[in-house]
């Protein structure tokens, strides 16, 4: 039998819906120039919100009858605490925006870009490569390759230091690079400060100004890694964080270094024919426990601030069903893109308190204060939701894997949210507008 076959048949016996069969035309719409938002408003949060639909209570969940109309109701980020309960946890992706992009000049004239996605496998995650002094091995995509065909290339940066970039290996679709400075008391990510450049999406079609140094990053970010800002997050501000406080709204932080995946377009006809970028994660076991405890308690309130963020908890509950399942090393709990739909069928799978439990076990009996790894997870309609319920996001492009994560958690009835979006002068993409999405309570 064909292995596409089987994996369909598994997938009903699963009780869903397999997103290998998602044709992305399925998943577009026109988007006019005009609604790209190419610059952030003067206030993060004076940004609109769209709030679609309502908080469905526990007992409701997998009950497609409690799923409430799907309506919507305008709002601003400011006014966010009137939108959420009390006792709301939201979860934040603390990365950084690296300053990835590094322009090279050669003596002829002609300019390299070189492009920094991710580090070497050498590295056992993206801190402990950022860290490294000296020298370090990066994947990269280089603008002008054909025009660097030997030789190493060399930047002038802050008090007179170089940068040397050397290739080290040709990739499928990248290259590796050395890199190597003369400053020997910085760091890779202080190189990066000094001698790179913000790396703006390709949409604002525009140079990057003193401003986005600023305004593409959120005002928590911490964590370096990233070469996209979790978009979700730019419009939060600590007097909108203080209004949050006041209703017993609590925040929480997880990291996911975003990588440059995030642009890449669906150009496969079935989405069976895509891959997924795997990102890392970092997340504190702490939080995980604080997860753990809601859920054996029977609270769930948790709103997932960006898909990033919602990636990295959804990936949590599969990490510790893998765990049951008897995977039990670092390697193989990661998660692949199709683990939720074939990892086995769906009245087997374990209850998320009981996943959040074996994780947890599963890091104390290895002394692991934080887990460190990389998640493939693909969410699309199909998906059913296993840890967070509400999405808090911007509007995404057409044909895009976080589209199809938005009509995963609205049952579908994504076009009809942007459809008003686009007929209510709401700002599309990074710098736009964004929206506050309550499950459906259907595909839990």
């Amino acid at each position: 039998m064909d292995s596409s076959l089987k994996r369909l048949k598994f997938a009903a016996k699963c009780g869903q819906m397999h997103p290998k069969n998602i044709s992305i035309l399925d998943y577009t719409y026109e988007l006019p120039a005009s609604k790209i938002a190419s610059y952030p408003l003067e206030e993060r949060d004076a940004s609109k919100l769209l709030v679609v639909g309502a908080p469905v209570s526990a007992g409701a969940a997998g009950d497609a009858s409690a799923a409430a109309a799907q309506t919507f109701t305008e709002s601003t980020y400011f006014n966010l605490d009137q939108a959420l309960p009390s006792g709301t946890l939201l979860v934040h992706n603390d990365t950084k925006v690296v300053a990835a992009r590094l322009f090279f000049e050669k003596e002829n004239g002609s300019t390299i870009e070189i492009f920094c996605l991710e580090p070497a496998d050498i590295y056992k995650d993206i801190t402990t490569a950022m860290l490294t002094k000296k020298e370090v091995l990066w994947g990269c995509l280089i603008g002008g390759a054909k025009k660097w065909k030997e030789g190493s290339l060399h930047i002038k940066y802050g008090n007179n230091h170089t940068l040397t970039a050397t290739k080290h290996t040709t990739l499928a679709d990248s290259y590796l690079i050395k890199f190597e400075w003369d400053n020997e008391a910085q760091s890779f990510a202080e190189v990066l400060e000094a001698a790179g450049n913000i790396p703006l999406p390709p949409y604002f079609n525009r140079a990057v100004e003193a401003n986005d140094k600023e305004r593409y990053q959120t005002v928590y970010a911490v964590a370096e890694g990233s070469v996209a800002a979790p978009t979700a997050g730019l419009h939060f501000t600590p007097r909108l964080f203080e209004k949050l406080a006041a209703k017993n709204i609590t925040k929480a932080f997880v990291t996911l270094h975003v990588g440059a995946g995030t642009f890449k377009p669906v150009k496969a006809a079935r989405m069976e024919e895509h891959e997924m970028h795997a990102e890392f994660i970092d997340v504190e076991k702490s939080f995980i426990e604080m997860l753990r405890d809601q859920f054996t308690a029977g609270n769930q309130n948790i709103i997932a601030v960006g898909t990033t963020s919602l990636r990295t908890l959804e990936s949590l509950y599969w990490m510790g069903a893998k765990i049951i399942a008897g995977n039990n090393t670092i390697e193989n709990i990661s998660v692949n893109q199709w683990d939720p739909y074939e990892l086995m069928p769906q009245n087997e799978l374990p209850s998320t308190a009981a996943a959040l439990i074996a994780l947890s076990n599963w890091m104390e009996q290895n002394s692991l204060s934080k887990l460190i790894t990389k998640t493939q997870i693909i969410i699309a309609p199909g998906y059913r939701f296993k840890i967070i319920d509400g999405l808090v996001t911007n509007f995404h492009q057409p044909q895009s894997t976080l589209l199809l994560l938005v009509a995963a958690i609205a049952n579908g009835q994504w076009k009809p949210m942007y459809d008003y979006a686009l007929e209510n002068n709401f700002r599309f993409l990074s710098y736009g507008d964004g929206c506050l999405i309550w499950l459906d309570p259907s595909v839990r």
